[in-house]
């Protein structure tokens, strides 16, 4: 299939640059993935939707304020931001100004509480930094760090804990799960009482999930990897689920794709972590998730890819242009799609 199949054009005003005030008011686009059929609603109303006997799987990473600005101890501003985690305060980070930031070069940030060195160039042109601190990293970075917010986001994000999700527990994410961001604990109490079960799986975000598909020929893009660990109540909760009859509902491309790089053939799960680079799009046979709550993604990316494995291609496209002329609100803090 090629890149261009999965092209639609989008408005840059309907690219949300803020969050709406309550999480649960965004608009909600549902998608019967069988028939086709539209409805517009609030996501609120997700609930209505979900039945006795399902499970709710949510991405329980939270994100780190993993972009550091500082100065080079020879003059100039730096900024970083934490990519992955190398051990020993290791980290593979992206550095901007690039060329300033050769090996050897000392970086500095906040009143030198942190202070880091570059030790070498990685592939794609990443930085290896060793910081250099007292105490604990992430309560430094706490205090030190911002929100890496996506490169279509313009606006500096007001409240911090609007870019997590209300059940956010493990940190290690550069991005968040953003279909996530929509639910509230009061909505997750209301969906509990309905009888559907609500576990966690994890899988930190890398900042891959921007990263454009440049080959023609989709099946020729390569995934980044990420870490995810599937937890022993949600490997029995999912399994009963399917044992049952129930559907397993993934909240977010993240999760659907934790459960799909794991399940076993008849979609039932075992305890499990590890990296997965598990690339979906059309002609994938899912094993294991039913139902998907999701956000709009960008044109020709994997998301969009994975999504219209789900409800095919036309469909989405189809949902895709529908949110365009409603002007729906898109990306990370934009509405919701319930595709089932």
């Amino acid at each position: 299939m090629k890149k261009t199949d999965f092209y639609f054009d989008l408005p840059e005003e309907l690219i949300a640059q803020t969050p709406i005030p309550e999480r649960d008011h965004s608009r909600l686009l549902v998608l019967d993935r069988d028939t086709g059929r539209i409805e517009h609603r609030y996501f609120y109303d997700l609930p209505e939707y979900l039945h006795e006997g399902d499970c709710l799987v949510l991405n329980d990473s939270r994100v780190l304020p993993a972009r550091l600005l500082g100065r080079r101890s020879s003059g100039g501003g730096v900024e970083l931001v934490l990519l992955r985690d190398l051990d020993e305060g290791k980290w593979e980070c992206l550095s901007r100004p690039g060329r300033k930031t050769k090996p050897g070069t000392e970086l500095i940030f906040g009143e030198g509480e942190l202070k880091a060195t570059v030790l070498e160039v990685a592939e794609g042109g990443n930085r290896i930094v060793q910081f250099h601190y007292e105490g604990i990293f992430l309560e430094v970075l706490e205090r030190l760090g911002k929100m890496p917010l996506p490169p279509y986001i313009k606006e500096e994000l007001q409240d911090a804990e609007r870019y997590q999700t209300v059940y956010s527990r493990e940190l290690g994410s550069a991005a968040a799960p953003t279909a996530g961001l929509h639910f509230t604990e009061e909505l997750l109490a209301r969906i509990r009482e309905k009888g559907v079960k609500v576990c966690t799986v994890t899988l930190h975000v890398g900042l891959g999930t921007f990263r454009p598909v440049k080959e023609d020929e989709i099946e020729d893009h390569e995934m980044h990897s990420e870490f995810c660990i599937i937890p022993e109540e949600t490997a029995r909760i999912v399994t009963e689920t399917k044992k049952n009859g129930g559907r397993v509902v993934a909240v977010g491309t993240t999760s659907c794709r934790t459960l799909e790089s794991f399940a076993l053939e008849d979609g039932t799960l075992k305890a499990a972590s590890g990296w997965t680079n598990i690339f979906i799009y059309p002609g994938y046979r899912f094993k294991c998730v039913d139902a998907l709550v999701t956000n709009f993604h960008l044109p020709e990316s994997t998301l969009i890819m994975l999504v219209s494995a789900l409800a095919g291609r036309e469909k989405i496209l189809n949902a895709y242009r529908t949110a365009v002329e409603e002007r729906y609100r898109f990306f990370s803090f934009g509405d919701a799609m319930f595709i089932h």
